[in-house]
């Protein structure tokens, strides 16, 4: 179905957690190993380089099965958990930071202005869908949030085999969406929304962040302002 379309980023930008992985990895040692002294730079320094998204010039479509993606993110995350010092069940501590990053209940929140922006699209006749670099589990993070009923569609990188701002990530969204004529990303990170956006035709609006962007908004409100306007 052709019509407009805009692509929300997820982390940052409808919801967040604090520390993200960094921060669910030292609850994750508080629980199973009181006392661990590890500091969250600690495992933030450990873990850098990790993450699929930073390499996001490498495709990954052998992954694009949930177990699959989370078996090697699983090795990285163990990995990081021994260069923090803490190599004794380092594997079971990655399976623990799997189960609690991915309950919603646990850690994540909703900006405040989400759901009034998702409700303010919704009324403009814009269609929704959430385009984020993330977990396989995303589309239950979104559900579990009570965003299901106000996005259309939910892309995660880890099911697509691209990360923004890789060009294929955004065509896959287009294409599942029915090539609408009209498209907005909303993000708040420069290069992997705004540029990446950008660079696949798309314009863009940076939310919730300071970075280069030709637009900006302060918050989603304002975002959904400067494209229905």
């Amino acid at each position: 179905m052709p019509g407009r379309l805009v692509l929300l980023d997820f982390d940052g930008t409808l919801a967040y957690r604090e520390g993200l992985w960094s921060g669910c990895a030292l609850e994750v040692l508080d629980e199973h190993r009181p006392g661990h002294g590890v500091k969250i730079e600690r495992f933030r320094e450990a873990m850098h380089g990790g993450y699929p998204w930073n390499r996001h010039d490498q495709p990954h479509p052998e992954l694009c099965d949930a177990e699959l993606w989370w078996e090697a993110m699983e090795q990285r995350l163990a990995g990081a958990f021994e260069r923090s010092g803490v190599s004794d069940g380092a594997r079971t501590l990655a399976r623990a930071l799997r189960e609690r990053f991915t309950d919603h209940r646990i850690g994540w929140s909703l900006f405040d202005d989400t759901v009034p922006a998702l409700e303010a699209l919704r009324a403009a006749g814009w269609r929704r869908a959430v385009l984020s670099n993330h977990v396989p589990e995303l589309p239950g993070l979104v559900s579990g949030l009570g965003l299901a009923g106000l996005l259309d569609e939910v892309f995660s990188s880890a099911s697509i085999g691209f990360e923004k701002p890789h060009p294929e990530m955004f065509a896959h969204a287009l294409e599942a969406c029915g090539w609408p004529e009209e498209v907005w990303m909303v993000g708040d990170n420069p290069m992997a929304d705004i540029a990446g956006a950008e660079a696949a035709g798309i314009p863009a609006v940076l939310v919730r962040s300071d970075g280069p962007a030709a637009l900006r908004a302060d918050g989603l409100l304002d975002a959904v302002a400067l494209i229905t306007r």
